[in-house]
């Protein structure tokens, strides 16, 4: 089979390797779509503090059961599936208690341990997630960052009722904004600094959208919520400009959630945050719940996968997908690679 190796910063092989041997516990996938997120662009540029070189990547994917190890159930050869790309001890402080997402040995496939950028990969059956039958490849491919918003979703509880602020339109702030009226969010705002992004998100279901560029935050907040602002702002930008507007203009006594990842040491309003008495909770990947209740979203119609998806490439063009990223920021939402084209 055909495997995909960035061996150093923007440079990628391809080699031909033996087809796994599936063990007992395994499964056997055929892999048909990888998505390329931001993190696999850190790797590209040789940027990604935790990824040495040489590395295979591909931790978004979905593909079709081709084989089974002995002792699996609850999966079936030529069922569709996604993989849980995250491997952990089990025996670690977070492990023993629920939240594996936070282990302290805590290796990402297609980061630190090999990613899924093969024609075939053997994974245990514990990080095996079944498809429904009606779901595309690509929508399945899809699920783990949705997964994302999901567990962010998650963070401060029930959001049933809550009006709700999304600082940055990127494709996580964009799932979150859907994925916090999948929970029951009564009223959700997103703000960037993008145009284009902002009428993807209003396109895909948020009530209010504003350009920081043209109007101030914390009129924007008002305008949309009243004097009472926002019950949580989450911040899916990660940097100093937007954590200060969450800060800044958040009602006091309300919550913040990092779910963007920082490039370096924050210079926020730390006094503006203790005299507000502000909750600043972040989210950190999923747990297996949260790909259930992703791909239940998306089988209900709650969530539009479709209108991120920005363009597709062949496998052995996965470098041509990094360039089209680079050449087209402002307008790229999901690139696809396609490993096996066929629907099949």
């Amino acid at each position: 089979m055909i495997q995909q190796v960035m061996t150093a910063p923007h440079k990628i092989e391809f080699n031909e390797v033996p087809v796994p041997e599936v063990k007992p516990g395994q499964v056997l996938v055929q892999i048909k779509r990888i998505g390329v997120c931001g993190s696999d662009i850190h790797v590209f540029h040789g940027q990604h503090p935790y990824t040495s070189y040489p590395v295979t990547q591909g931790h978004e994917v979905s593909g079709k059961v081709a084989a089974l190890g002995e002792n699996v159930t609850g999966v079936e050869v030529g069922q569709k599936v996604t993989i849980e790309p995250q491997v952990y001890c089990g025996e670690c402080y977070p492990c023993t208690h629920g939240k594996y997402n936070l282990c302290e040995n805590l290796k990402v496939m297609g980061f630190q341990t090999t990613g899924t950028a093969s024609e075939y990969v053997a994974v245990d059956a514990s990080k095996v997630t079944p498809l429904p039958d009606n779901m595309t490849y690509d929508e399945g491919a899809m699920i783990e960052p949705l997964a994302v918003a999901v567990h962010a979703c998650r963070r401060p509880g029930d959001v049933k009722g809550m009006k709700v602020a999304v600082l940055g339109a990127g494709p996580i702030g964009i799932l979150i904004a859907q994925t916090l009226k999948a929970f029951g969010a009564a009223e959700v705002m997103v703000t960037d600094v993008s145009d284009y992004r902002l009428e993807l998100a209003k396109e895909c279901g948020a009530d209010y959208i504003y350009n920081t560029k043209n109007v101030d935050f914390g009129k924007a907040v008002v305008e949309c919520f009243g004097a009472d602002k926002a019950d949580i702002i989450y911040d899916c930008a990660g940097n100093d400009i937007t954590m200060n507007q969450a800060i800044q203009n958040a009602r006091k006594g309300s919550v913040i959630i990092l779910v963007a990842v920082y490039a370096g040491m924050a210079n926020v309003d730390l006094a503006k945050l203790n005299d507000s008495e502000l909750d600043l909770n972040t989210s950190m990947m999923y747990r297996h719940e949260d790909y259930v209740d992703a791909i239940r979203f998306v089988g209900e119609g709650k969530i539009q996968l479709k209108p991120l998806m920005s363009k597709h490439f062949a496998f052995k063009d996965y470098l041509a997908a990094y360039d089209y990223i680079e050449n087209n920021r402002e307008t790229t939402m999901k690139v696809l690679v396609d490993v096996d084209p066929s629907n099949d």
